[in-house]
């Protein structure tokens, strides 16, 4: 009986270890994201206690928040979503410009995102130490724009890679990863929106 390894079954098992390899990588990113996940769990819950229990919530002076240029940034953030994902699928169909128009998009949106929170900020009549509230608030959405922005620098990472010759032959999972970071990001997003904003 044979005992050598044809150079075509050597690639089919080096693709196979490559395969579980990427696999093991993106098991432990989603182990990661169910911790933070967590963490803004305890977040949320804590708010929803401390509004229920708290008497005169909001600051002195404040009756309540603006909503029209926060859902408009929202909107902008869950669409940009839709953009990374369209950003993997050309990937996927190895079409490097149009990955990297959707990618530099997604970013932009995100940046977008982040400076209107800023000038949201800015423009607020209350501070981190307004009562119960004003911390919450700055907590909360400090935290999920410090995921957004760590979102935005993992895109520039794989922009930058993308124009390394052959870097996404092997696979995806950076891409893929990142994308789900964002999906997720997203999502915490919207539950954010929900609590302080339309829950006033």
């Amino acid at each position: 009986m044979d005992s050598y390894i044809t150079t075509e079954e050597l690639h089919h098992l080096d693709g196979e270890h490559t395969h579980d390899e990427e696999g093991n990588k993106m098991f432990g990113f989603i182990v990661f994201l169910i911790s933070e996940s967590v963490i803004f769990l305890s977040f949320f819950a804590g708010y929803i206690v401390y509004k229920i229990t708290t008497p005169n919530w909001l600051p002195a002076g404040v009756s309540g928040l603006e909503i029209k240029d926060p859902a408009i940034n929202t909107i902008i953030l869950v669409s940009s979503s839709f953009v990374i994902y369209l950003a993997e699928r050309a990937l996927q169909r190895h079409d490097l410009l149009k990955f990297r128009l959707f990618l530099a998009a997604t970013m932009a949106m995100g940046s977008y995102f982040l400076l209107g929170q800023a000038i949201e900020w800015h423009g607020l009549a209350f501070g981190f130490t307004s009562g119960t509230f004003g911390g919450m608030f700055y907590l909360l959405t400090g935290f999920h724009g410090l995921h957004v922005f760590t979102g935005i620098l993992l895109q520039l990472i794989i922009l930058i890679r993308s124009f390394l010759p052959g870097n996404y032959d092997n696979g995806h999972f950076g891409v893929n990863a990142t994308s789900l970071f964002w999906h997720f990001v997203d999502v915490i997003w919207i539950v954010l929106f929900i609590l302080i904003y339309i829950w006033q």
